[in-house]
Formats: structure tokens, sequence, C-alpha cells
């Protein structure tokens, strides 16, 4: 083993490797014997196929470019598709019109060319016993204004005849068929975001109407029917997202709470986290110490199967197995059937694996103190020791850190091998993704010490995990050197990165903000539909809170800046505009901050081109490289990226 300067070992996962291997798997659907996913491949520009699989193994592509399943719903889309009985109905990104397409013939549209490019989005897609296309609709209009989208439930005939369910809530999803034709949908109402209060709606056949649950205070999530008339549903009354069951006429029984959140925040449509086997049975996926379990509801409890995986989406049943995306510490997200009886296992899509697993660090759940926000005293993380079987570090050395926030700020932090990480920890780098207040997987208490306080207790848990980390009270193969610090994010995490940076100086040695938030109030003002008043919540109502939103933001504090900066930018996204990243790229050079500015044309909210992706991340290495100063691997040819300084 050869000894070398942290951060500059020679390492197999290149940029190269980690968007060669890229493949975002989203829906999963079952089709009699047949299963269906869809692939967002960034070496087709973040292209979505969708791929069907048949009971002899054959895999077959719907959909050749330059169609795209991707729908633009609330900006984060899901649910772009379905299938019933060989038929595909889906959303097409370039027009966001629906289509309908039997393998091996050609999409027909299904609904009209709007009057505004892009102006009529359709999500959340299934198929009525009936053939109509059930979805949610979202109707934008000529001025732009956010406030003036319209959310619906609407039914569309293969004939393109289109009837409107649901109108009047601010938005609408999950809309679902019952067995005996009663719908069900989510609906909540501006300034609450889906997990903060929605509630689950019923309508009998007879239009009688029932709120089943939620409401101020509670979110309801994933409702699905079961085959006997019930419906299966989360709701966090307990404090955490748990299953329940409603019956017409009763009450939501409780059937699962495991002491930890069984779902997530509704980013997306068409999440599930439930599914009901052709027996009756329940399997369910929840998380506990930052990893999932998978189970089956029994009469005494949950019996979790034995699966070497420690992620689990896209829960769909078919017979007595359950088919979903499933990925662990030494495995990308793969398409796996698993029996619900034994637990055996059979992956219908294999992740590529191309690196030998001896250069994969494994993640670790750690606790550590932070400061106290409504009686939360403590944050977590996924923290990744440095790995590299043929390079060591110089003795007496701790390695460099990698601090990384996740966005939303809800999200969590996912034990999933992903390329992106061990890009760093095989280059000798520790890295640490931090689950700060506000995350999801530890609860509502966990999740509303947030409120109020984002740009506060987020960066104090950022702060802490890092000397936390550099102290004797983390395990010693987990320490590092507090004086080699980085901070990277985007989105939501990009704004706790620049926050971080400038509110808390001397805690970092660089960061990298890809499509961060500069400017709240920009963003208050500016941002889509859905997230329009998001921030009300997490800092204060708008504009009253004026104040607060720019005491918070780090653009009207560049004064406090002097931490080098790289910065990623996509030209076309619509959440966070480039005019941000600009203003702040602006003011560092004013005040002669060493920065490096990286603007994607044609990239939207995150960025899905493989020669972007490469881009983004070698990028910041040599950013770190130059202000860190350590070597880049001569054969990798990364390229130095140009460093503005004073």
């Amino acid at each position: 083993m050869q000894t070398l300067p942290f951060g500059s070992w020679p390492t197999p996962i290149t940029s190269e490797q980690v968007v060669r291997t890229a493949a975002r798997l989203g829906e999963v659907a079952v089709d009699a014997d047949d299963v269906w996913w869809a692939e967002s491949r960034a070496a087709e520009g973040g292209r979505t196929v969708l791929v069907r699989r048949s009971p002899d193994g054959t895999t077959t592509d719907l959909l050749p470019p330059p169609w795209n399943a991707r729908t633009r719903a609330h900006e984060y889309g899901g649910g772009a598709w379905t299938v019933a009985a060989g038929t595909v109905l889906f959303t097409d990104f370039a027009d966001q019109r629906l289509y309908r397409v039997v393998p091996g013939g050609d999409p027909e549209p299904l609904t009209p060319e709007p009057a505004i490019a892009s102006g009529v989005r359709f999500a959340d897609l299934s198929v009525t016993p009936g053939g109509q296309v059930l979805c949610v609709r979202e109707t934008h209009t000529a001025s732009g204004d956010a406030a003036e989208v319209v959310h619906e439930v609407v039914a569309v005939g293969l004939d393109g005849t289109t009837e409107v369910l649901v109108t009047g809530p601010g938005f609408v999803s999950d809309p679902r068929l019952g067995p005996d034709g009663a719908l069900s949908w989510l609906q909540w109402q501006h300034p609450a975001m889906p997990w903060d209060a929605a509630q689950l709606v019923v309508r009998a056949a007879d239009g009688a109407q029932t709120v089943v649950a939620g409401g101020d205070g509670e979110s309801v999530v994933q409702p699905t029917w079961a085959a006997d008339g019930s419906l299966l549903f989360f709701a966090d009354r307990t404090g955490f997202w748990s299953l329940y069951r409603w019956r017409p006429g009763g009450e939501p029984e409780l059937l699962c709470d495991p002491g930890s959140d069984m779902a997530g925040p509704q980013w997306v449509f068409g999440a599930s986290r439930v599914a009901e086997l052709a027996d009756g049975r329940v399997v369910v996926a929840y998380g506990r110490d930052g990893a999932d379990r998978l189970a089956v509801l029994e009469a005494d409890g949950p019996r979790e199967l034995d699966t070497r995986y420690a992620s689990f989406a896209q829960l769909r049943a078919q017979g007595t197995a359950v088919v979903c995306v499933a990925g662990g510490p030494t495995s990308k997200s793969e398409v796996v059937r698993v029996d619900a009886d034994g637990g055996g296992v059979e992956v219908l899509r294999p992740a590529p694996q191309d690196v030998d697993e001896s250069f994969f660090s494994r993640p670790e759940h750690v606790t550590f103190p932070t400061t106290d926000a409504d009686g939360v005293t403590e944050a977590h993380a996924l923290v990744y020791p440095p790995t590299n079987p043929g390079f060591r570090g110089p003795d007496g050395e701790r390695p460099p850190l990698v601090v990384v926030v996740h966005g939303g700020p809800t999200a969590a932090a996912s034990p999933v091998l992903t390329l992106g990480v061990q890009y760093w920890t095989s280059r000798g780098f520790a890295v640490a993704d931090v689950d700060y207040r506000g995350s999801t997987g530890y609860g509502r208490a966990y999740r509303d010490a947030l409120q109020g306080r984002w740009g506060v207790a987020d960066l104090d848990d950022v702060v802490a995990c890092v000397r936390w980390l550099s102290s004797d009270a983390a395990p010693e193969h987990l320490r590092v050197d507090p004086d080699r610090a980085v901070i990277r994010g985007g989105s939501a995490g990009g704004y706790t990165t620049l926050a971080a940076l400038t509110f808390r100086p001397g805690v970092f040695a660089a960061g990298a903000s890809h499509y961060g938030v500069a400017d709240l109030a920009a963003l208050a003002r500016d941002t889509h539909s859905f997230e329009s008043r998001y921030l009300d919540g997490l800092i204060a109502p708008w504009p009253a809170g004026e104040a607060v939103y720019r005491e918070r933001s780090p653009i009207h504090h560049v004064d406090r800046l002097d931490t080098p900066l790289a910065v990623f930018q996509g030209a076309e996204d619509r959440v966070v505009p480039p005019e941000q990243a600009e203003m702040m790229v602006a003011a560092l050079r004013d005040k002669g901050v060493p920065h490096a500015y990286l603007l994607f044309p044609g990239e939207q909210h995150g960025f899905r081109r493989s020669e972007n992706i490469r881009a983004s991340l070698d990028g910041e290495l040599s950013f770190y490289a130059q202000v860190l100063g350590f070597d880049l691997p001569e054969d990798e040819g990364i390229d130095r990226i140009e460093v503005v300084r004073p």
C-alpha cells in the first residue's frame, strides 16, 4: 500500500465512471406478468425511457428518442406514466401532453396542444376500469403568476375528452379509484406544504364526501386502495408517518408504527412504500438508524425480510411477491422482486458494477449533539471514511472532510451506493452526509425543528458535525482534519452551503454550491407554484417577514464571506433561477474572494446531461485541489477549473 496525500489518491471511480453507469430509476409498474420501470439516462441528456421486462427475462425499451416520459408538474414531476393491459399512457417532456402508445407502435396524443407552451401538465397517472386516465392536471396562465396556476383531478378518455372530477383546492395529488367506484385524493392549501398538512378525502360513488384524515398539524401521504374496499395510507398523527387502514363508515385504524417514518415528503408524484399482495397481506418499508427495512405485516407485528439492501422504494405487488427499487451500501439502485415468504430476491434490472467493492466506503450512521431547537438537541449523519485498497494517507494526518448537505430541506441521506460519494472517498476524503434538523426519517418533531429556523438550525448542525468528527467523541476511524473541511450542496443544500460559509466563517476551508439559493427573497418572489409559499414556514410569511429574509440571505452579507467558493448552475432552472447564482458570483468578484463559476446551457434544476455532471464533479475536485493544495491524478486528464482570484 502506497502513501500519498489525502485527496490525491488515484481511483477507478472517475467522473466518466460516475456518468457511464448513471441511470436514475424512477417509477415501477406491474402489468400482469410484465414488470415496467423508468430510467433517466444521463448519457441521453437525462431522457426518461420506459423499459418492459417480460416473464422470459427479456427487456425492451419503449419510447425511442426524442420521446421523454417526464412531467413538469410541480417542477419536480413524478407519476408521468402508467401501463394497463400492455398500453402505456405517458406525459412527454417536450410539450407536456398526454400520449398513448402500445409496444411497437407510435405515440398518439390524447390531449390537444396547449395555448401556452408546456402550459398544461399531467401527473400521477392511473387507468380506471373504464379505460380513462385518472390524473392531476396543472394549468398555467399567460401571466406566469404562480398564484394563478390551477391544480385539478381530471379523467381523460382515450378519445381525448376530459372530465374535471376535483377542482377548488390549492393542490391535489394521488387520485385513486377504489374497487367500489369511490374516488380518493389528497389536497392541501398554501401556505402549508403537503408534509405540513394534507387531507385525505374520499368521495363515494353516491357523491357523499368524507375527510378521512389530515389537516392542520397532520400530514397524509400515499393513499392506496385495498382489494376489500379499505384504504391504506400513511399519517403522522403519532409523531411519525405510520400506516393506517380506513374502512367506509369507520375511523382510521393504526396498522404499523415502528417509531420511525415509514414514508417521506411528497416532493414528487407516484411514491409508494406500501403494497397489498394477492393474498391480502401488506408489505411495507420503513427506516431505522439511517437504513430501510422491508417487512410483511403479521398479526403480531412486522416481520422483516432479510436482504442485502438498505433502501426500498416504488413497492408494487405481483402475486405474493413485491417488486421495488432497492439499493444498499455496495449496490446502486436496481429493480428487484422479493418473495414475501422466504425473502428470496430476484434481480430484474441489475445495476452495472464496474468497480471492485474494495474501493467502496461503507456508511456509518452517527448521532451528535447540536443546539436546542424546541427540545431537539441532536442531529444525524451518514459518515463515509476514506477507502482505497492501494493507498493510505501520511502518518499522523487526518483526512479532509466533505460535508454533503442534501436538498429539500426535508430530504434525507441515503445509504445506497452512490459513485458520486465514492468519487470522493476513494481519493482520500471522508464524507459526512448530514441529516440536519428538518430532514425526514426521524419524525415530525425533528422535521418541524427547522420551521422558522432555516438558515439557523441547519447551519448549527453542519458546524456541529464538523466539530464532533474532529473531536475525541467520534470513533477514531471517523475522525477528520477540521482545517480541511469543505461543504457542498444542491438546491436547498446549496443555500445551507452558502449560508454556512457566510454566517459561520472559519469552519470550512471551501465550498461548492450547485444551483443553490443565494437570495431568499428572490426565491419567495420568483419561484414556481408548488414552492411559492414554502418559505412562509421555513423562514417567515412573505412579504411581512422581509427583514428576516434579508438577514438570512447570503447575497446581502458578502462582506462576511472570505471562503473560496465554486458555483455550478443550470441556465434554465425555474426553481432557483440563474440570476441568483450570478448575483453571488458578482459579489464574490467585487469582494475579491477566490471563486469559480460554471453555467450549463439547457440544464434545469439538477444536472441531467452526462457532460455537465462530469464537468461539475471534476471542476469541484479541481477547485478543492487548488484551495487545499494537493495534486490531481495525472492519468485522469481532469481539466483545471479557472479560479478567479483577487
